[in-house]
């Protein structure tokens, strides 16, 4: 069973995106959208963070695009059919809110 975890609050605000990654598993996937996108700055702890776990990264290129980050090798940019086609994709959603 998998679920697709959706972060879209800054990292550096609060600590979302570190539970996440101690909750998400193997099979999981991890959607940044809105202002976690952030996370994706290198040289911040959440870009090291990201980039150590090896996991399914993904991110709304619209939304890094607006915050005119470059998304790197290990993730990919989608646009919204491609995350509504992850969601049908996974058992689950689990918005951090």
């Amino acid at each position: 069973m998998s679920t697709l975890h959706v972060l879209s609050h800054s990292p550096f605000g609060d600590d979302r995106l570190g539970s996440c990654l101690r909750l998400i598993g193997a099979a999981d996937a991890l959607l940044l959208s809105g202002d976690a996108a952030y996370a994706l700055q290198p040289g911040t702890e959440p870009f090291k963070s990201l980039e150590s776990r090896g996991l399914k990264l993904f991110v709304l290129n619209e939304d890094a695009e607006a915050r005119a980050i470059a998304v790197p090798d290990w993730a990919e940019a989608i646009d919204y059919p491609a995350f509504v086609e992850l969601s049908i994709h996974h058992d689950k959603v689990n918005s951090w809110l």
